[in-house]
């Protein structure tokens, strides 16, 4: 019953954390019909931005807001490499990524005597986290140990409203039109090359702080942690938004944070009975289950209208 229990505890953790990428890929990938591939760069580099500024003896809640904002950062490059240079979506994404990489590994060797020979791993073990300082350090001794499921769940929950309370807004309504029909934007005398970099902004920011939330967890930041992160974040919105979107009163936010649980779940069930070689193997296939159960949805879907 304990490993069970533990099994689970380590679902919610991680279904939380990475819950927050999935509403950020979701904005980019749902709403603007983006596929955005800097999400791959942008979560270590919120990662090494949280790992760098704690080592360097900074609050950690401080961490996690620079590395949101260093996010919203490169999200507004992929944006302006594609409205401004014109360069393709996939393509904008891909250069943000690669530059990432550099700049990831100068970031994690900023404390080294030669910061631009760069770093792969920073660790910073036993050293304030959010999940170890106020106010978390105020809980009972009972419920300690459940500290970074309470305020995993709390900062998911958090993101989510506020996404929520965005999305019902002006510049949120105009987002969504600009994903459904960007002639209908341009029609109302609105930039809708304004409203795609707002929109990569918000998911990258997203993104980089899921990254600095899990580096806190993990007390360390690593330069290729990042690898395959928006193949999960959209297996987990496609999940979501496949198998809970269904739900009328269930809103899309709260569908794709139930489907990456759902995603984590079933990622930590197939890994009891595989090797961790078949780690990427197996988020590989659970993509392409995503993909099709999406699909088949759909055709249902378009089957009952008719």
């Amino acid at each position: 019953m304990d490993v069970i229990f533990s099994l689970l505890q380590n679902v919610l953790e991680e279904g939380f954390i990475y819950g927050i990428v999935a509403m950020g890929v979701y904005i980019t990938y749902k709403i603007l019909d983006f596929p955005d591939l800097s999400v791959d760069g942008t979560f270590p580099l919120g990662c090494a931005v949280t790992a760098a500024m704690i080592v360097g003896g900074i609050n950690p809640w401080l961490a996690c807001i620079a590395s949101f904002i260093t996010g919203i950062l490169a999200g507004c490059i992929t944006g302006l490499l594609h409205v401004k240079l014109r360069v393709t979506d996939l393509l904008s994404g891909i250069i943000v990524m690669t530059g990432c990489w550099s700049i990831n590994l100068v970031i994690l060797g900023a404390h080294m005597p030669n910061p631009l020979a760069g770093n792969s791993l920073l660790q910073f073990y036993n050293m304030p986290t959010i999940f170890t300082s106020f106010p978390m350090s105020l809980l009972p001794e009972g419920i300690y140990r459940y500290r970074v499921v309470i305020l995993s769940a709390i900062l998911a929950l958090v993101v989510k409203f506020l996404m929520d309370w965005f999305l019902r807004t002006k510049k949120g309504m105009l987002l969504r039109a600009t994903g459904d029909n960007a002639q209908f934007v341009t029609s109302l005398a609105k930039d809708q090359g304004g409203m795609k970099i707002l929109g990569l902004a918000i998911g990258n920011g997203c993104t980089a702080l899921s990254g600095s939330i899990l580096a806190q967890q993990a007390e360390s930041a690593s330069v290729s942690i990042g690898t395959g992160m928006v193949v999960q974040a959209l297996a987990a919105v496609i999940i979501g938004t496949s198998v809970f979107g269904r739900i009328k009163q269930l809103k899309s936010t709260s569908a794709v944070l139930l489907g990456t649980i759902l995603y984590k779940a079933v990622l930590l069930v197939a890994m009891l009975w595989l090797p961790s070689t078949f780690l990427k193997l197996t988020m590989a296939v659970l993509f392409v289950a995503a993909l099709l159960t999406d699909r088949v949805g759909k055709k249902k879907g378009s089957v009952s209208h008719g």
